[in-house]
């Protein structure tokens, strides 16, 4: 990733969906393909976007790669069980991202102080400059802080889903953040229907 700034204005608007927590479970570790699991219309959420021709994006922290808890093979294997179910209702991801560093992480070449773990905006730059995206007219859906802080740090507007770790971190952690969502969201498509809702 080029640390130049780049111009985005003639990029499209997309959705960037954090994975645990608002589109599957929030299972912890996710080391077997048995532990994903859809949230309750997750899926139906991204057909409409889909319908919208509004590109959908994964952006996801993935430390259990780096602290060496499964391999990557497996995150592929999920990722694949993630697609199938989503084409169960004929929707679909355009871009799945995932950062495999951590500065504990067991493998040298994930000990790294990367520019992609959120809240760092590395990821949805990068998605931004090979799909063709403006990340200043996207969206970012996560049920994490870090999530609301990654859309701060690339000019996204951000959405707290209460899903995962959403209702805890809202009561919890959000209140003493400097940095709050644009909007909150019971779930995927809750934030879904309001991003409608705000034509982009």
């Amino acid at each position: 990733m080029s640390d130049k700034k780049k111009d985005y204005n003639s990029g499209k608007p997309a959705v960037f969906l954090d994975r645990d927590g608002t589109i599957n479970e929030q299972m912890g570790y996710i080391n077997h393909t048995c532990r994903f699991q859809l949230l309750p219309g997750a899926a139906d959420a991204i057909k409409k976007l889909n319908d919208a021709g509004i590109p959908v994006v994964v952006i996801s922290n993935q430390s259990g790669l780096a602290r060496g808890y499964f391999p990557e093979e497996l995150l592929v294997a999920v990722h694949e069980k993630m697609n199938r179910q989503l084409a169960e209702v004929g929707a679909h991801v355009d871009g799945i991202y995932y950062c495999p560093h951590h500065p504990e992480a067991k493998e040298e070449r994930f000990r790294t102080a990367c520019n992609c773990r959120k809240p760092k905006p590395g990821l949805v730059l990068q998605a931004s400059e090979e799909m063709g995206l403006d990340p200043k007219r996207s969206y970012m859906v996560g049920d994490r802080w870090s999530d609301i802080k990654t859309a701060a740090n690339c000019g996204a507007t951000s959405i707290l889903v209460r899903t995962g770790y959403g209702r805890g971190d809202e009561l919890y952690i959000g209140p003493h953040q400097e940095i709050q969502p644009d909007f909150k969201a019971d779930d995927l498509s809750g934030a879904v229907d309001w991003i409608l809702s705000h034509s982009i």
